[in-house]
Order: C-alpha cells, then structure tokens, then sequence
C-alpha cells in the first residue's frame, strides 16, 4: 500500500515538474518574442488539456496583473491628438452598440431561458469589455460564483476565437487599419484580444483598437449603476461595490507623455517592446484557463447566447463601419 502511494506521490511530482517546464518554455518563447500572441494562446489551450496547468492559484491575478501593465505599456507608443481623433469617431458606434447589444442580450436570454444573473453577466462582458465588465457586474447583481464563471468561460471562448478569425476577415475585406481597429475595439469582448488582434493587423489599428476599447471600458459604471437600479439594488451599495478600472488612467498618463515630451522617446520605445512580450504572455494564459471541463461548465444555452450577441455585434459594428463611416 505505501509502496503504491509513494509511486503515486512520484507521477504526480514527474507531472507537476513537467507542467512546470512547459509552462517556462512557452513563457521564455514569449521572452523572446519568437511566437505570436495568437501562438501563444493556442498553446496554452493545448498544454492546459493535454499536461494541467500548475499555477492555476495564480492565473486569474497574473493575468490581471500582466494585462494591465500591457496596456498603460502600450500607451508610451500612442498619440494623445489621433487617439483624440478615434475616441471622437467611435463614440456614436460604441454607445449604440453597448445599449442594442444589452437589450439584444435579455432578449436573446428570455428566449432560451437562460439564467438571468448568467444571461445578464454574458450580455455585459460582450457589450463593453468581456471579464473587466463581469468581474464588476457580479458584485453588484450578487451573481454566485458558477454564474460568474460560467460567463467568463462563455467571453474567453469567443475571444480565442476572434484573435484568429477578425484578423483574417479583416484581410479578405481588405479593412484599412483604423477601421479594423475600430471593428476590433468594438466587437471583440476583452481588451487581451483586442490589443492581440488589431496589433497583428497593424500600427495603426492597435492605436485606435486600444484608444476605443478602454473608452468604452469606462461605460462599466453608469451601466454598474443602471444594473443596480434594474435589479432593486440599494443606491448605498454602489459607491462599495463598482469596481473602476483605475490603470485607464495611467494609460492616458503614459501617451500624453509619449505626445508632449519626446525626449522620452527612446526609453519609451522599449517600454512597448516590453508591454507587447507581457500581452503575449497574457494570452497565453488566458489559453490556459480553458480547459475541457471549463467548456463543459458553459452549458449549450449560454454559449449560444454568446455566440448569438457576438453574431449581433461583429456584423452590426462592420456593417456600420463599412457603410455609415
């Protein structure tokens, strides 16, 4: 019987080593800048189904962590008057998209009849920035913790999908940058993705991408708000339970010193090499966290009514776009 056990307690350490060493190789790779953020993801699905993931306590705080150093990161490598410029023209697209798609959303889930916390969680992350919208949308409708995981399972998901597939159709529509990154900013759930996608398409794209996302981020508080009165919150709950997305700020700190002080060109140069690696490597573990028993959790009911207000989004936004800017 000991014999037995410590044969068990060896494979497990084997095991725990092993999905320790790829873990450091395919993070050492992403060092290098020797895969792509799309690779990287990929990879992390692969090795999380196949191997485990070891540091499964620690992913969600890296990945917050990492994200946002990524994208105050990114903001030495921005202008502050274009980033003005796109912020202006998206503005009209990105509230009517977050209200349709709300609406949309508890239609779709009366419909199918799915959860109401979960249909309503699911409709949030799509409307206006995936996990960040429903990380601060559970504490305030007091969602459990299989409904809120259940909606990020269904917004990572998507958002695997869409930084292999929006590029690609991006290229056969033969997109510009800015309106690609204005389609990306808009119809893609996490800013991860977001950032991933329209930063393979372009210089361009990524600026008015991630300019457009996080504009639209700060949209988590009055619809907070809006989802307090909507679920008969009391208003002395609110100052407690909104979580506001504070590195928004250091960002606009980091590309109006990129716009007004070009001295500081030449550090900040390398500070978005640097914030570009840490994306990478975001998506790789965000790849991590979607495993076979994370897609089973999702259920068919909730899946499809993402992949439903994602349809709604991606076309309404391009169409808008294409045809209306």
């Amino acid at each position: 019987m000991k014999t037995k056990q410590h044969t068990a307690t060896q494979l497990f350490e084997i095991n725990h080593s092993l999905q320790q060493a790829l873990f450091a190789l395919v993070i050492l790779l992403c060092l290098f800048s020797i895969i792509s953020p799309p690779i990287a993801l990929l990879l992390g699905v692969i090795i999380v189904n196949v191997f485990g993931n070891p540091f499964v306590q620690f992913n969600h705080k890296a990945i917050t962590f990492l994200l946002q150093f990524s994208v105050v990161g990114l903001g030495f490598g921005m202008n502050a008057h274009s980033a003005v410029s796109a912020g202006k023209e998206g503005f009209i697209l990105t509230v009517f998209s977050i209200f349709s798609t709300l609406i949309f959303g508890f239609l779709i889930g009366k419909w199918l009849q799915t959860d109401k916390k979960t249909s309503h969680l699911i409709s949030c992350g799509t409307a206006i920035c995936g996990g960040s919208a429903i990380a601060a949308i559970a504490p305030v409708i007091k969602s459990n913790e299989n409904q809120t995981s259940i909606a990020l399972g269904v917004i990572f998901i998507l958002n695997s999908i869409a930084l292999f597939v929006f590029p690609f159709i991006g290229h056969q529509l033969d997109l510009s940058q800015k309106d690609f990154g204005l389609w990306c900013a808009i119809a893609i759930h996490d800013t991860s993705s977001v950032v991933g996608a329209s930063n393979k398409y372009g210089s361009e794209a990524l600026q008015v991408a991630t300019t457009v996302k996080l504009a639209r981020a700060l949209w988590i508080i009055p619809i907070s708000l809006l989802t307090a009165f909507v679920f008969n919150k009391q208003s002395r709950s609110f100052g407690t339970k909104i979580k506001i997305p504070y590195f928004i700020g250091l960002f606009i700190v980091a590309m109006l010193v990129n716009t007004y002080l070009p001295s500081t060109n030449t550090f900040t140069t390398h500070i978005v090499g640097v914030a570009k690696i840490g994306l990478t490597i975001t998506l790789f573990l965000i790849g991590a966290t979607l495993n076979f028993s994370t897609l089973k959790a999702v259920g068919v009911k909730p899946l499809l009514q993402g992949v439903f207000l994602w349809i709604f989004i991606a076309v309404l936004s391009l169409v808008s776009i294409i045809y209306l800017s």
